[in-house]
């Protein structure tokens, strides 16, 4: 058996946690992070900006002596990386999007201009505007990554939001931009568009192109594709790994990190350097006892949405989050979901607006409800409360 030092990151705690119908409480969060840290995974992501929740179980396993194994997921801006810093991490990994359509959408520059309301990539856009949310988008993640690393003195790690339908050389200029910066450069399929042939060939041709910083993948598993294509790339040269534990995750969950594991053993020949199989096996038996599975691709509840940030761009571009037909996609209200889920419902559905104060009084109400009862909402149950005066 041959074995690699290849790295795992594991997003149970957060993306695993943002799949429709999930919900681990405090208790049920700090047990997990405990197992996953017997596995020997390089690591383990936690979002402690969503809720205070998420900053006090940040902040219980730092005192638990995990603080090697934290890595805080941070939104661009220098409040974000503070506040990662104060908790006591010393890793953070920042996030932004690098493809077009999702930087056109959310330029600040581009949405005060009258001409392009309204309109995603897929309309006639000037090459010159392209260019200024491309430029644009650069600036901001280096201006980030030099202060989380030589002002915050931070360890970080980069994740490339939806680069699989990124523009190629914009990628690789990315790369070299950031490269004196980050640890990693973590390349997301967000919306699972890619096949395992195409995996192979876009890391390999990234790393040829590249220098100065290790490539790390993230699939999504929209078309059943995130194992293949998570094995794929590590036989292409990635050199770190990205999941979830039994595969949760939003819409149809990410590639399962046991089956990666035990695909590398099996087909390959292959163990990774530090894991503990055994533990693996006792982390994943003690979710499937819980009941939790990720939808299954192309199933309708595979296309609902609870993320804020997510919804907040399908307003304005339904393919921003989903590649299938837009009148499957759907929105429910929990931990993680903002004003624009509230938007998405009035706005979109109903065609019955409220005023910005509104939406923001329903989504404090609706995030500290589904802690306190530990579930989600759906769009009727909501409707039943906003009815009942739950809101006012």
């Amino acid at each position: 058996m041959k074995t690699l030092p290849i790295k795992i990151s594991d997003e149970t705690l957060r993306d695993g946690e943002q799949q429709v119908g999930v919900f681990f409480s405090l208790a049920t969060k700090h047990k997990l992070a405990h197992l996953i840290a017997q596995t020997g995974v390089s690591g383990f992501a936690i979002m402690p900006s969503v809720c205070d929740q998420e900053s006090e179980l940040t902040k219980t396993l730092i005192s638990d002596g995990l603080t090697h194994l934290i890595t805080a997921s941070t939104m661009m801006g220098k409040e974000y990386i503070d506040q990662a810093k104060n908790y006591g991490v010393k890793r953070i990994i920042l996030f932004h999007a690098v493809s077009d359509r999702l930087m056109f959408l959310r330029n600040p520059d581009i949405r005060l201009m009258s001409e392009y309301q309204g309109k995603t990539i897929d309309d006639d856009i000037p090459s010159h505007i392209i260019n200024k949310v491309r430029q644009d988008a650069i600036n901001l993640i280096v201006e980030n990554l030099r202060y989380a690393t030589q002002v915050a003195g931070l360890r970080v790690d980069f994740a490339a939001e939806d680069a699989s339908r990124a523009d190629f050389n914009f990628l690789v200029q990315c790369i070299n931009s950031f490269s004196g910066y980050v640890e990693h450069f973590l390349l997301c399929d967000t919306v699972g568009v890619l096949t395992p042939e195409k995996s192979y060939i876009w890391i390999n041709d990234l790393l040829q192109c590249t220098t100065g910083v290790e490539l790390g993948v993230h699939y999504h598993n929209d078309r059943g594709l995130a194992l293949e294509n998570t094995l794929q790339s590590i036989t292409a040269g990635a050199s770190l790994i990205s999941g979830t534990f039994c595969g949760l995750g939003e819409r149809s969950g990410n590639a399962a990190l046991e089956q990666v594991l035990n695909g590398l053993r099996l087909r390959f020949g292959i163990e990774l350097e530090g894991i503990n199989y055994d533990a693996v096996d006792a982390l994943t038996n003690y979710i499937e006892e819980m009941g939790i599975r990720p939808a299954p691709p192309y199933s309708r509840i595979s296309q609902s949405h609870e993320s804020g940030i997510h919804v907040n761009s399908l307003l304005r571009d339904p393919l921003s989050y989903s590649t299938f037909p837009h009148d499957k996609t759907g929105v429910v209200f929990g931990k993680w979901s903002g004003v624009s889920n509230f938007q998405y419902l009035f706005e979109k559905q109903l065609q019955n607006p409220q005023t910005r104060q509104q939406y923001e009084k329903m989504r404090d109400v609706i995030k500290s409800l589904a802690i306190e009862q530990e579930c989600y909402f759906t769009a009727k149950e909501v409707l039943k409360l906003w009815k009942d005066g739950t809101f006012e």
